[in-house]
């Protein structure tokens, strides 16, 4: 095993220590944090490096337990993890998401309890979160990506959850019913591929798929998709997202939204690249994106929570990832690539300024809020995200959109010039939605609010120290610690970064959409042991 090959597996091993080490430590929060934040910066160097590795030297393979191929065994017959361009890609922006939200947690002065109950389970399920998104990303086989499902999803009930209020523990569990019929749909998926070709690595069933019946291949196809469709909140899959995810706490609803619809979007764009490149399915999933973008916007229109909006906005947005994926060319898939990743930081700082609306303001619905504007850093907080996602010129998201909508003007198909359309009319639909948030929660004054003396209001205070405070407690409403403000404005930095660096990033992502549709070289590392 090569130096390259040797950090691989880093990403999903470290948080998974990580997880056992704070366990351990369980009754001493102060050394819970130091290990957790230190673990989340060790795997965004891991995966800073791999990013850079993947780039100059193209897929790194490793076969776990040395199974790999042999001079009388073509495929590897144990696990493999996999890195190339794209997955590198998610671990680089995952891990900087899962380290932000961290600090960011962490300045909220997160807890599980009351006095007698310190902190125990909250950093160690976060790490065994982050161990699932690591694993999904990395696995080269379709029952390890399951594997990396089922972490999340047992990880997500649990930080759902916490602080055991019915809200919550209702909106937990309608996620688990959800979670567990995607996992069902999925395992009956695996069941049939495995079936059909005698195989689940990924590198082996992208050559023998293409052997199949079509029949047999397109429902194979559809049943990963439903599966995949589900995690990644596409319509008509998407109706549990909005209930579940605004109950959450601010730290928790801001990695869901940021991440975990994500990864269900990389699981469709690894299925439909490698596995069944044919674009047999593709008008099916041109009609689905078009669907996400119109229901999802229109669903955000009618919200008046901001937290409701965001989620409603957030499966909008996804019908623009599945939008490019499913037009099969290079230039949309980069667009698509762009957009998850531009999405992933977007998407996350606003649901970490929710938090800091609903602390300074408190509370979230914008029936309550009002005179914000008063507080021009938390306004700063909001406004440059927001124009960010509603794709304003010259920021990323407009460079997203505009190569989503550019591939889908080349391709020339009725159903691609009625995407290009639902897609203008969802961003303009976007920006009409966060300017109402804007216009209700920061413009007017908030004796104007219908319910304005309901939320318990208190002069604008920022700290200089990190607060011990539960998500319910709102005895300190208008405080904003520095450790939620700085992470907070560390992502939008790196948002505009994604603008100014927006050529070197898309041409990353071109390169990255090469290289998937090719499959070629996919198939040649896993297949033949690996990269040098």
């Amino acid at each position: 095993m090569s130096a390259a090959t040797a950090l691989i597996p880093l990403p999903v091993l470290l948080p998974t220590l990580g997880a056992a080490l704070t366990l351990i430590v369980g009754r001493r929060p102060r050394l819970q944090r130091p290990i957790t934040i230190g673990v989340l910066c060790a795997v965004a160097a891991v995966s800073a490096a791999l990013l850079y590795l993947t780039d100059r030297n193209g897929t790194l393979v490793v076969h776990v337990g040395g199974w790999g191929p042999t001079a009388d065994r073509v495929g590897p017959l144990g696990i493999s993890l996999v890195v190339d361009r794209l997955s590198a890609l998610m671990l680089m922006v995952s891990a900087i998401v899962l380290l932000a939200v961290m600090v960011y947690a962490i300045g909220q002065g997160v807890r599980d309890g009351d006095d007698r109950q310190p902190v125990s389970i909250f950093l160690p399920t976060y790490l065994t979160l982050a161990t699932g998104v690591s694993l999904a990303f990395l696995a080269g086989d379709l029952f390890n990506l399951f594997v990396g499902f089922e972490m999340l999803l047992a990880a997500s009930f649990v930080l759902l959850t916490i602080g055991a209020s019915s809200e919550r523990i209702r909106a937990g569990i309608g996620y688990v019913m959800v979670s567990m019929t995607s996992s069902l749909i999925f395992l009956f998926g695996i069941a049939l591929v495995y079936g059909a070709t005698g195989t689940l690595n990924l590198a082996e069933l992208a050559t023998r798929t293409g052997d199949l019946p079509s029949g047999t291949r397109s429902a194979v196809f559809a049943v990963l998709l439903v599966a995949f469709g589900i995690k990644a909140a596409v319509f008509p899959l998407q109706a549990w997202l909005p209930d579940s995810y605004p109950t959450a706490p601010a730290p928790i609803t801001a990695v869901f939204a940021g991440i975990l619809t994500k990864v269900g979007v990389y699981a469709m764009i690894r299925a439909h690249s490698l596995l069944f490149p044919d674009g047999g399915l593709d008008s099916m999933l041109l009609v689905a994106a078009l669907l996400t973008m119109l229901v999802g916007i229109f669903g955000a229109i009618a919200q008046s929570d901001i937290k409701r909006t965001l989620s409603f906005t957030l499966v909008s947005h996804i019908g623009f990832m599945v939008f490019g994926v499913a037009l099969s060319s290079r230039l949309g898939m980069s667009g698509a690539i762009f957009y998850v990743m531009h999405h992933i930081i977007v998407m996350t700082t606003l649901f970490l300024a929710a938090g800091l609306i609903e602390r300074q303001g408190g509370a979230s619905s914008l029936k309550r809020l009002g005179g914000l504007g008063a507080n021009p850093l938390l306004a700063f907080v909001f406004l440059v995200p927001a124009f960010n996602l509603g794709g304003i010129p010259p920021f990323s998201g407009f460079i997203g959109k505009t190569a989503v909508l550019q591939a889908g003007v080349n391709d020339g198909s009725v159903l691609a010039w009625c995407l290009v359309g639902g897609a203008v009319v969802t961003s303009l639909l976007t920006l009409f939605t966060l300017a109402r948030v804007w216009s209700k929660a920061f413009w007017r004054l908030r004796s104007d609010a219908p319910e304005g003396e309901l939320a318990r209001a208190a002069p604008p205070v920022l700290l200089d120290d990190i607060a011990e405070v539960s998500f319910g407690d709102r005895d300190d409403v208008g405080r904003m610690p520095l450790g939620m403000v700085v992470p907070t404005l560390g992502l939008i930095a790196l948002g505009l970064a994604f603008t100014v660096l927006a050529g070197p990033i898309f041409g990353y992502t071109e390169r990255t959409a090469a290289e998937i549709l090719d499959r070629g070289e996919y198939i040649s590392a896993v297949l033949s042991g690996g990269a040098p």
